[in-house]
This record gives structure tokens, C-alpha cells and sequence, in this order.
């Protein structure tokens, strides 16, 4: 009757488990990596059931592979480890707390953000052809990128979106940065992403775009110069979307998470 004798510290520990496990989840769900996630899930259970079993010969070399793979693992899943240790770095307090916010600790769901704001200036910028690029801080830090831009510290509205990136106004070149509901700097120079699988027809605010999202967990609007068409990015990845109204919704359940 051992397995009754259950500590406090044994329920703490396997409430912490569970709650890495289900960030890793979080953090590699609706990419590439969740197939390779499953498959060492699977792979690691199977190497357990041949230990139970005593079938020494498999259990040996399953065991031998996953204690080598786990260098492969690094290489394999180094965004999202990289992600993984921004977030428990970061040392913005707001960032924190949405952190909480999705462990349920507290019960707030409103995104602050003012992203019909966003969404109507984006959908008017389009139609004008005027190009523009949009980052919407969420978990992760961006002072490493802010510092090289121009600090401003403006609520989120309309008009003054559509005026910082007018033809003709001294703030149009580079990136816009919103932190919750604040503007909080402009003609900031990102990092441009050097996937060569992107299409040619995508110029340099995407790849900046794809850039940020690829070292960040930040989301990304961008209008095309070109064409005028509205994307967004998130995770180093373009997202479909049909309508604004639709955007919208994709950007509150992302921003809540």
C-alpha cells in the first residue's frame, strides 16, 4: 500500500509537470513540431512498456536512441526552446501577468488592445496602398528591437496609426510597436528572417515581419505597398484569414493566450 502514501510535494511536483507539459504543447501546436512532439511521446512510452516487459534487447536500443536524440532534439525544436526561456526571462511585469492570465490564475479574458482601431486603419491603409508593418507585443520582450526606433508613448487609435505611417510623415519607415493598448515606438528596425522559402513576391516588411515572429512570440500586421492586402503573421508564419472580422477573432484568441 505504498503508492497511498502520497506527499504534498509528490502532488506539487506532478502539478508542475503537467503544466510544462501542456506549455510545450502550447508552444509547438499548429506547427511542424507537433508531429515530432507525438512521436517521441509515443516513441518513450513504447521504451517503457518494453522495460515493463523485460524485452532487454529493444528496451536497450530504444533507450540508447532517445539518450542520443535528445542533442537532436535541441537543434530540432530550438525556436521553441528559445521562446520557452523569453518567456521565463522576461522581465516585463505586464507580460507576466498574461502569462498568469493563461494559467488561469487570474480571470480577466479582455484583450486591452484596441483592435478594431488596428484592423480599421490596416483595412484603410490597404485600400490606399500605403505599406505598413505592425507588431503586437504579447508574452516575450521586444526592447531589443524598440531601442532602435523612436520611444513614444500614445493609446492606441485610428488616426494616429494611419498618420505615423503617411507617405509623406518622417515615422512611415520601419515598424510600429503596441504594447496592450500603448504605441510605444515607431521606425523600428527589425530582424529580417533568412528563409529562403519565401516567396518572391513578398518584399522586406514580410521578411521583417516573419523575422520578428520567428524569435518572438509578438504578432504581426503588415499592409502591402503593392497590392494593399492586409497579413498576419504569428509563430514565423503566414495565417489565412478571409475577412477582417475574422482577423479580428484570430488576433483576440491569440492575444488572450
Amino acid at each position: 500500500m505504498d503508492f497511498l502514501d502520497i506527499r504534498i510535494i509528490d502532488i506539487i511536483d506532478i502539478v508542475l509537470v503537467a503544466f510544462l507539459l501542456y506549455y510545450l504543447y502550447k508552444l509547438v501546436k499548429g506547427t511542424v513540431a507537433i508531429n515530432i512532439f507525438i512521436g517521441i511521446v509515443i516513441l518513450y512510452a513504447v521504451w517503457k512498456v518494453t522495460e515493463l516487459l523485460e524485452m532487454q534487447l529493444l528496451s536497450k536500443i530504444l533507450g540508447g536512441f532517445l539518450g542520443v536524440g535528445m542533442f537532436a532534439l535541441i537543434v530540432v525544436f530550438q525556436q521553441e526552446i528559445r521562446k520557452f526561456l523569453l518567456m521565463l526571462g522576461t522581465t516585463n511585469f505586464s507580460a507576466r501577468k498574461r502569462i498568469f492570465k493563461k494559467l488561469n490564475l487570474f480571470s480577466e479574458t479582455e484583450v486591452a488592445t484596441n483592435l478594431p482601431a488596428i484592423l480599421g486603419a490596416c483595412s484603410k491603409m490597404g485600400k490606399a496602398h500605403t505599406g505598413a508593418i505592425i507588431v503586437i507585443q504579447r508574452n516575450n520582450s521586444l526592447e531589443f528591437v524598440k531601442n532602435t526606433g523612436d520611444p513614444m508613448s500614445v493609446e492606441v487609435n485610428q488616426p494616429i496609426i494611419e498618420s505615423i505611417f503617411y507617405k509623406n510623415s518622417p515615422l512611415h519607415d520601419g515598424a510600429l510597436i503596441i504594447e496592450d493598448n500603448t504605441i510605444t515606438a515607431t521606425r523600428v528596425i527589425l530582424p529580417v528572417s533568412n528563409d529562403k522559402n519565401i516567396p518572391q513576391r513578398f518584399g522586406l516588411r514580410h521578411r521583417a515581419a516573419l523575422g520578428i515572429t520567428e524569435k518572438t512570440d509578438a504578432v504581426c500586421l503588415v499592409v502591402s505597398e503593392e497590392n494593399g492586402q492586409v497579413s498576419y503573421l504569428k509563430e514565423g508564419d503566414f495565417v489565412l484569414f478571409e475577412d477582417m472580422e475574422e482577423l479580428q477573432k484570430l488576433l483576440e484568441n491569440d492575444l488572450r493566450e
